[in-house]
């Protein structure tokens, strides 16, 4: 039987980065991964935003979470001597009078010194993009090529043994004084349920509140179009290289629909038109499916009952932002219990919702 200090289900970003975070520790990870096709880490863009939701606020913490994301993909980066993060300004266009009058009363209050240019200088003059009521310049944004981050972190854990790809079944799954076993053959000290949406079916944490959230995306051709930036005007329109964009996203709460849709693909497209008045080809759609929360904070913890098992998910649609420093608080905490999560993120604000630990999982003595 091989033993483990970790073992962590599920390798999206929340997975991948603190299996990174752990690993760095000097601590031996194993990660199983399902290796989904609809995972929401292989399908989105990867976009870090400072500014942005419907209310136009600063993120939350934004300063220290871009700081330590920009770090660690740059970390990564040079390990594997690729550039996975792409910091690049992010142009928020303002759709209406309205949308401009109100963006720019609220600038002056807003603490995006920072993070935002000058609010009252005019965008530049640019081939291509729909600006005629103006908007704003965002600073420290930019994107992460998640999926070659993602597929390069594969390669190497599945060639060195600390990824492998199966469905994890929890009936499998044993409980010990001192850490878990699982399926005969793996001991650790310590699980981590990492796994994205599939947590409304985990037996442990199917309690807390997490809602499956359906995006979908289109990758265009648009030759002419500035690369110089990520647009944002209803959708954001994230650089490829080469002429060649992702544009998203659509939110979609259950019923889920099997596979991308057509309704998806039109409503994408009139973003993108109302982007752009150059034409665009779609070359490809896709549909993920993000782990949303009720409070749009992530849920990081140890179980009430099973101390030996943490979760680590819930983090919607600014996954690339929030793990790299997550993965450190919980990293840390890990490795000294002592040390505390922050409150906005403890699953302990949930406490009133749990009940009990499944009694059909197996418990050894």
């Amino acid at each position: 039987m091989k033993e483990y200090d970790y073992l962590i289900l599920g390798h999206g970003i929340a997975g991948a980065t603190l299996a990174w975070e752990l690993r760095r520790r000097g601590r031996t990870v194993l990660v199983l991964d399902a290796d989904r096709p609809d995972s929401a880490s292989k399908v989105a863009a990867g976009l870090m935003n400072p500014v942005a939701g419907k209310r136009f606020a600063l993120a939350w913490r934004a300063d220290e979470l871009l700081t330590a994301a920009s770090t660690l993909y740059q970390e990564i980066g040079q390990h594997f001597g690729q550039q996975f993060f792409v910091e690049l300004p992010i142009w928020k266009l303002f759709s209406s009078v309205a949308e401009q009058n109100t963006m720019l009363a609220r600038s002056a209050d807003m603490p995006w010194q920072d993070f935002v240019e000058d609010a009252g200088s005019a965008l530049p003059a640019t081939a291509g993009v729909r600006d005629d009521f103006g908007g704003l310049r965002i600073r420290r944004g930019g994107y992460v090529r998640l999926r070659e981050l993602l597929a390069a972190l594969t390669s190497e854990q599945l060639a060195n043994g600390g990824l492998q790809h199966e469905t994890f079944t929890w009936e499998q799954l044993v409980i010990g004084p001192a850490g878990v076993t699982y399926a005969g053959r793996v001991r650790a000290r310590h699980l981590v349920c990492c796994e994205g949406a599939g947590a409304v079916a985990n037996p442990y944490f199917h309690w807390l509140p997490i809602t499956p959230n359906q995006g979908e995306v289109l990758d265009v051709v648009c030759s002419g179009l500035t690369e110089n930036q990520v647009l944002n005007k209803g959708a954001y329109v994230v650089p490829l290289g080469n002429g060649r964009f992702r544009v998203g996203a659509t939110y979609r709460w259950p019923p889920f629909a099997p596979d991308t849709t057509p309704a998806a693909r039109q409503e994408l497209s009139e973003r993108l038109a109302a982007t752009t008045n150059l034409p665009f080809a779609v070359q490809a759609q896709w549909a993920g499916v993000r782990p949303a929360v009720r409070d749009r904070k992530p849920l990081l913890g140890r179980h009430p009952e099973v101390p030996d098992l943490s979760i680590f998910n819930g983090f919607g649609s600014k996954g690339v932002m929030l793990a790299p420093r997550l993965a450190i608080l919980l990293a840390d905490h890990l490795e000294n219990s002592a040390t505390e999560l922050w409150p906005e993120v403890n699953i302990k604000r949930y406490q009133a919702l749990y009940t009990t630990a499944p009694g059909a999982v197996h418990f050894s003595s």
